[in-house]
């Protein structure tokens, strides 16, 4: 734990009121919430562990453990799959620690020959680096490897013959162990444990994908005699029982009370004013959440306030760093050197030296991406600033964590940006503060995801028919469509995998589907990076500016055929958006609901787009320069959707002009796809709408929001399942909004390919009112 600061601020309630009352601040503070301190509760050592697996711990001033890390504990050494789902901060890493290195250390053979083994996976490579640093410090006699995409091949044999305690990631799980699993007989035959670590990052296609790579692993443990025990974390995770359940395919028992220290948490919600400026079509704009950041970084860091600054983007935490610097020099010349960036690409060296600079007070501000939100251990923080939502309150609490570890008192600020759903929850702050974190939404059944890794299941071992239960119920329709594609062949002992390729290829466990596109530096031909096939017509068509990792680029040429964008550094004065013709259809219904008239469905959909051009827009300001055309293929998605109708009778007698209809339903659906972020663990970019006057399938008004993957990701069927509770959201945020007629805060959406036209803010709110008067009484009917 850091120590105290040689000038120590004062109290978090006159840090508060400090920030709040500067001159023209009084009414962006929109509410506080004061999290109450918590004392800890210890417990004996359990009288398994041995000596020197306690003692190591001991050493390190864990003199007796919290109760909540014994009682998880205990169960995995019992053989319980285990999810623990306390706090950030809490200690969870002690609770599969335990277990996993008394079995190494009991089961170790009179020669040192392995005996039992752990699993650890990761999302992150800097996560697992972090606890291999460590689990190494312990200075146990136990054989601790990494394996990841950085390991040398002697480091692989290493791992593969000796190592007891691997850490690794999913994607080397798939593509490595695997599919060679022969080769890492020993160790998977002497698995006793697979630690699943910050579980609440396997959501949506790349949640699904993880889920049957797990089973893959259950499967081939038994084949060599191995039945694991599963020890899931996460601060994070709203009924961590099921989601551990949908992830591994099997029971698992959730550990949720959290014994350990807090301090009192404040925690600010916080809204930008708008500004004089008028943007797209003539709405006003808000001043932006990162200069609001800076503002609050350099108050706070004048007052010798520790504190961590979350930025989205590389290039916005370093020109948050750099203004915060420059207010600070008016204050006090020997201050803006308290204040730096930390960003994706730092060595393990620098993000050590920064580490060390904050503990020390040499620097007191950092602004940060959300790298920081894993793999990084800054502790003893008084404040931490968040520029814009993070997208789920599972993250945003994580960011918070970040601040006040033990029992000291820390402030979180959330700062909202200009977006609907950002401004919904500074003005419901019971929707945030409130209210558990999001399920994780991801559907293991999706046959587009399932498909390739039954192929690699069958190229690990030939499928039989005991196997498919472990896949999930849909999995014996999956194999027969793999049969009609000739990518497996049926025969009397089983399913097999005939190509000469490797099936796990089939797979790329982290994209939404479709091979992924390669940005290559023009000049040089260094892969700069990667861009999923989705979204590469939006993004990286030709003429296109591109951010990568803060950096300015422009798109020369994208080469569909051969996966290949090329592009050169630029810091051209204008952005782009692409402009897209999107129709859909439906193919099937899956579930409907009757809303008084109304109509609420789930089903599946066939979406076709295309980008046809994109528009210049100067910055900063925003407005159109010019719209280039574009000469780009229609693309085909078949996905899930959740949709609702509304009959002409019932328009009329809302009130809703003929003339207003398109716009109403433009609004309504833009709002909405802004919104459920809030009740699905998904970016708005992972979904896609379409709102029609008179669709061709109904015959009436119908809005549609569906998942931009193939087979669907889940985000959808949760919005049917929570479907009063999101559009009654949708309904107050519309009208909540301070605006006149509409604005990036309520209706008007950045991926919009109509150039938000038209839109009708009043009637959006009269068209959901209509929509809602005949639903459910109870959100949990919706």
């Amino acid at each position: 734990m850091s120590q105290p600061h040689p000038h120590a601020p004062t109290s978090v309630d006159g840090l508060v009121r400090r920030l709040a009352e500067v001159p023209g601040r009084e009414d962006r503070l929109r509410h506080l919430e004061v999290l109450p301190a918590r004392a800890a509760v210890h417990e004996d050592w359990p009288a398994w562990v041995p000596d020197d697996v306690r003692g190591a711990f001991a050493a390190q001033g864990v003199a007796r453990p919290w109760r909540h890390q014994v009682v998880a504990a205990d169960a995995a050494h019992a053989g319980d799959h285990v999810i623990v789902a306390t706090g950030t901060a809490s200690g969870k890493s002690l609770a599969y620690q335990l277990p996993g290195l008394s079995a190494i250390r009991a089961a170790r053979g009179p020669r040192g020959e392995r005996g039992a083994a752990v699993l650890y996976l990761s999302p992150t490579k800097a996560l697992a680096h972090d606890q291999l640093a460590g689990l190494s410090s312990l200075g146990l006699d136990v054989r601790f490897a990494a394996h990841d995409g950085d390991s040398s091949h002697e480091e692989r044999d290493w791992t593969r013959d000796f190592g007891e305690y691997v850490l690794t990631n999913p994607d080397m799980l798939h593509r490595s162990l695997l599919p060679s699993h022969h080769r890492w007989s020993r160790l998977l035959g002497s698995l006793q444990y697979v630690v699943v670590d910050e579980c609440h990052h396997y959501r949506g296609v790349f949640g699904a994908h993880v889920s049957h790579v797990l089973r893959r692993l259950r499967r081939v443990c038994a084949m060599y005699g191995a039945n694991p025990t599963f020890v899931l974390a996460s601060a994070t995770v709203a009924e961590p029982e099921v989601t551990a359940a949908r992830l591994t395919g099997l029971d698992v028992v959730a550990l949720t009370r959290d014994d350990s220290p807090r301090g009192t948490v404040s925690v600010l919600l916080w809204e930008p004013p708008f500004t004089s400026y008028a943007g797209e079509n003539g709405a006003p704009v808000r001043r932006a959440a990162s200069s609001e950041v800076a503002d609050l970084l350099a108050d706070l860091v004048a007052e010798d306030v520790r504190t961590l600054a979350f930025i989205r983007s590389r290039r916005g935490a370093e020109q948050v760093a750099l203004t915060a610097s420059e207010l600070l020099s008016e204050v006090d010349p020997s201050l803006p050197d308290k204040v730096a960036a930390y960003r994706g690409g730092y060595l393990p060296e620098e993000r050590r030296a920064l580490e060390a600079a904050l503990r020390r007070g040499d620097l007191v501000g950092l602004a940060a991406t959300n790298a920081l939100e894993l793999g990084i251990d800054i502790s003893g923080l008084d404040a931490v600033l968040i520029a814009g939502f993070p997208g789920t309150r599972a993250a945003f609490w994580q960011q918070v964590g970040r601040a006040g570890r033990g029992s000291q008192d820390a402030l979180g600020v959330l700062v909202a940006k200009d977006d609907p759903l950002d401004t919904y929850l500074v003005t419901h702050p019971e929707t945030l503060i409130g209210a558990p974190v999001e399920a994780s939404v991801f559907d293991p059944s999706n046959p587009h995801v399932m498909g390739p890794h039954l192929c690699a299941a069958a190229q690990e071992s030939p499928l039989v028919e005991a196997d498919l239960p472990l896949f999930g119920p849909t999995a014996r329709s999956v194999v027969d469509e793999l049969v009609a594609l000739n990518l497996l062949r049926k025969r009397p002992r089983g399913w097999f995998w005939t190509d000469r390729s490797r099936a796990a290829d089939l797979a790329d466990i982290r994209s939404a589907g479709g091979s992924a596109v390669q940005l290559i530096e023009a000049d040089t031909g260094r892969v700069v990076g990667t861009v999923d096939a989705g979204g590469a017509h939006n993004q990286a068509h030709a003429g296109a500016v591109y951010v990568h990792q803060g950096e300015t680029w422009l798109v020369e040429d994208l080469d569909l055929e051969h996966h290949v964008a090329t592009m050169r550094r630029d810091e051209p004065s204008y952005s782009t958006t692409a402009r897209e013709v999107t129709d859909i259809s439906i193919v099937s219904t899956r579930e409907r609901r009757s809303w008084a008239g109304c109509e609420l469905s789930l089903g599946e959909v066939d979406v076709s787009h295309q980008v046809v051009s994109f528009l210049k827009r100067r910055q900063p300001g925003g407005e159109v320069l010019s719209e280039e055309p574009l000469d780009l293929p229609e693309r085909t998605l078949r996905t899930t959707a959740v949709w609702w109708t509304v009959p002409d009778d019932v328009v009329a007698e809302s009130g809703l002009a003929t003339l207003d209809v398109p716009g109403a339903a433009h609004a309504a659906e833009h709002c909405s796809i802004g919104l459920l972020p809030l009740f699905a663990t998904c970016d708005r970019w992972d979904i896609g709408g379409v709102s029609t006057a008179r669709h061709a399938d109904t015959g009436v008004l119908t809005v549609f929001v569906y998942d931009g993957h193939p087979g669907g990701a889940g985000f959808s069927e949760r919005g049917f399942h929570t479907a009063v509770s999101w559009l009654s959201a949708t309904r107050e945020a519309i009208a909540g909004c301070e605006c006149a007629s509409g604005c990036p805060s309520c209706i008007q959406s950045p991926k919009c390919g109509n150039q938000n036209n038209p839109l009708d803010k009043a009637g959006a709110i009269t068209l959901l009112d209509a929509l809602l008067a005949g639903a459910p009484s109870t959100p949990a009917e919706g």
